[in-house]
């Protein structure tokens, strides 16, 4: 990778707003300086925009699950809810091929990336044939999302799925769930895989881990899976539903956040998925403990999973990032817009995330683009010397900014206006989106629409 240098009118750095910004960026595709008060044009062949952000990675995805976007806003029976929107995820996702999953997985990927998105943690659990049979090469669809990877620049973090049954009660894995379930022998070759594999790949890809949940994966696979060789943290689906704290007080004696902090090791090195059912005195003792939370809050509120108690949580040093799992919707502001609103909604206050010195759309960037890093395994979240330039610029010189900077400018993108904005974004230096639109836009959406015109024919 070459060089680059880039001139912005005003970054968001570690210290706050600075103006007049230059930016180099080495040839492995970290920050080499920043340098305030510079004067453009002073170096030939630099990149000019208007505010330049840490650009935060997106911690929690199901690629897949984006062909469904907009086809279940329906009543499948007189009470609809998480559990009905899962079977009928189950059933479509019998229907994919490994041409299928590839060709999503690079749309995602893109349209992440004109979000404003750097990164991306893929809580992958497409593993085999419909019928649960392995495919002659076990990490065949691990081996798809890699080669999405490759095309679309993204900053990309692995997290292969464990998934042994199918409840607590230890009933065994049926239908659209086949896909899914490993022993611990045959999860083991599908990480060694994925991690041989993974090399193809830029040297800032990472690979972690995923027990799915609870539900899927007992004792003995969360140790199991703790113990593999990573180089990103263990990823959890926790406390989503309410369904899932009855079923765990039910068989495990205790709330899912409550008996994972009791049963298991946690700490830094793991990040729960959601938690949107946490007591106070979980969401305490979860910030207290080192680990991470993903939120995924324009998902959490179309599968009506409930509000992240996100104010209580940071206040208390929790960890938190972002994520779109299902991807009904991919967007970086409308996303922080939702996390911001749904406190709002619940305690009937205005600005329940901003600070003293900080307003809401800056304490969430700052927050989610740190937490996201460390999420992923990252060494980014932040415009500084050492630091992987994931990087994304807005468009100053649109008329919803005009006249704005700091804090204001921030906001008024977050709550007033959208990703349209997003002019710019590097991953790890990749310059792979200019002008708002991914370099390779072209030939990757053409690919999925093409296979999505073919799956809704069938449904």
């Amino acid at each position: 990778m070459a060089r680059q240098t880039l001139f912005a009118n005003e970054a968001l750095t570690p210290s706050g707003w600075a103006q007049n910004v230059r930016v180099d960026i080495d040839g492995e595709g970290r920050i080499a300086g920043v340098t305030a008060g510079a004067k453009p044009d002073d170096v030939p062949g630099e990149v000019k925009v208007g505010a330049l952000l840490p650009a935060p990675g997106n911690a929690h995805s199901h690629s897949f699950q984006r062909a469904m976007a907009g086809l279940t806003e329906y009543r499948s029976q007189a009470y609809d809810d998480f559990w009905t929107w899962r079977a009928l995820m189950y059933h479509f996702v019998e229907r994919l091929t490994p041409d299928d999953i590839e060709a999503i997985a690079a749309q995602v990927q893109m349209e992440m990336l004109e979000a404003g998105y750097a990164a991306i943690g893929e809580f992958h659990y497409l593993h085999h044939q419909p019928d649960g049979t392995p495919y002659d090469m076990p990490g065949e669809l691990g081996a798809r999302m890699f080669a999405a990877a490759a095309q679309t620049g993204i900053g990309y973090t692995h997290l292969p799925v464990l998934y042994m049954r199918g409840g607590m009660d230890g009933r065994p894995l049926s239908g659209g769930q086949r896909r899914f379930g490993n022993t611990l022998d045959q999860f083991g070759t599908l990480f060694e895989q994925a991690r041989e594999r993974l090399q193809d790949l830029p040297a800032d890809a990472r690979l972690g881990v995923a027990p799915h949940s609870l539900r899927a994966v007992d004792e003995d696979g969360l140790s199991f899976a703790a113990r593999l060789h990573r180089t990103a943290p263990v990823h959890i689906h926790a406390a989503e539903q309410t369904g899932e704290v009855d079923e765990a007080l039910t068989h495990l004696g205790g709330r899912p956040v409550a008996w994972l902090l009791d049963n298991m090791k946690i700490d830094s090195d793991w990040r729960l998925v959601h938690a949107t059912q946490m007591t106070d005195a979980e969401t305490a003792a979860l910030a207290a403990s080192g680990a991470g939370v993903v939120v995924c809050p324009i998902t959490e509120a179309n599968l009506g999973d409930g509000i992240f108690e996100a104010q209580q949580y940071l206040s208390a040093g929790g960890a938190l990032a972002l994520g779109s799992d299902s991807n009904i919707r991919i967007s970086l502001s409308e996303e922080l817009r939702a996390l911001e609103h749904s406190q709002r909604l619940r305690d009937r206050e205005r600005a329940v995330l901003a600070t003293a010195d900080k307003s809401c759309g800056r304490r969430m960037l700052e927050t989610v683009a740190e937490g996201g890093a460390s999420a992923l395994g990252r060494d980014a979240g932040r415009i500084e010397p050492g630091a992987l330039a994931d990087l994304l610029a807005l468009d100053t010189a649109s008329s919803t900014l005009a006249g704005l900077s700091g804090d204001r400018l921030l906001d008024t993108w977050i709550f007033a206006a959208g990703d349209h904005l997003v002019s710019d974004v590097w991953a790890a230096g990749r310059h792979v989106v200019k002008d708002g639109r991914h370099i390779k836009h072209d030939a990757i959406a053409a690919r999925f629409n093409k296979v999505m015109l073919r799956l809704r024919s069938e449904l």
